[in-house]
């Protein structure tokens, strides 16, 4: 049997996987492909993303947890707001192979579209069951709600670049 603490570790974990493989290609395309991008002044760091979205994946899979905890583990009540936050965690994990693998900025803008508004509707669902879990979703509504500005102005600005 696993240890009670091993659910509330693995679901906090689990955002990270993405995060992590997502990481090696960016950290493989910045100095190569990104770093010779028009961005605008307002952009944070390059240095900050790592640690935003650590906070956000930890706080995000923290909240599935609180879910999976309240509804009584995967079953019938736990299809929506899981199937929700799987789809969103989904969408969030494509956009850095569209965006910094494949350098399609336009439709990195699209899956984060998609992606914001999924972790918007997994939030409204985590809401009636958890009200901590939603709250723990609102930093990453707002960052990516920069990300979405972020990524529309560098498309709008390199359009006249080859999307390689």
């Amino acid at each position: 049997m696993a240890p009670t603490w091993a659910p509330a570790v693995g679901f906090t974990l689990l955002p990270h996987v993405g995060g992590f493989l997502g990481g090696m290609i960016t950290k493989r395309e910045i100095p190569i492909w990104y770093e010779s991008l028009q961005k605008p002044s307002w952009r944070p760091p390059n240095w900050m993303f790592g640690p935003v979205w650590g906070t956000l994946y930890t706080s995000m899979g923290y909240g599935s947890y609180l879910v999976w905890k309240e509804l009584g583990g995967f079953n019938e009540d736990s299809v929506v707001p899981l199937g929700l936050y799987a789809g969103q965690l989904a969408l969030n994990w494509a956009w850095t192979p569209i965006f910094f693998g494949a350098h399609k900025m336009g439709w990195a803008l699209v899956d984060l579209l998609l992606t914001s508004g999924a972790a918007t509707a997994t939030t409204v669902t985590w809401y009636h069951v958890n009200k901590k879990a939603a709250y723990l979703m609102f930093p990453y509504l707002a960052w990516l709600t920069l990300a979405s500005v972020l990524n529309y102005r560098i498309w709008k600005d390199n359009q006249n670049k080859k999307q390689s």
